[in-house]
């Protein structure tokens, strides 16, 4: 699966510049799926790949979903997650891992 070989390629490359990972997501929309099932299947491995770097899991009511990522000297990038597959969150997340600020 693509989103498995995305998990795969991050392996564990989080850290260097990116801080911190953030995701926001709704309990229950329709709209927060992917991203839901994406933790589901891939976050236990990204975390085991990276145990000490910060990956957190927002949940909120009728939020929409949202990949926010903190570089060093506090800049942050945020991605909309809203109504993506599992295959598209896991790219979204690619490639705000590998890009710079």
């Amino acid at each position: 699966k693509m989103a498995a070989a995305a998990v795969r390629g991050i392996g564990g490359g989080l850290g260097r510049s990116l801080r911190e990972l953030r995701i926001h997501l709704c309990q229950r929309s329709p709209g927060s799926r992917g991203v839901r099932d994406f933790i589901e299947q891939h976050y236990v491995t990204l975390k085991k790949a990276n145990p000490d770097f910060p990956i957190l899991i927002r949940e909120c009511s009728g939020v929409q979903p949202k990949l926010w990522a903190r570089y060093e000297f506090g800049k942050e990038k945020s991605v909309p997650l809203n109504n993506l597959t599992v295959d598209e969150v896991a790219k979204a997340l690619e490639n705000i891992v590998k890009s710079k600020v």
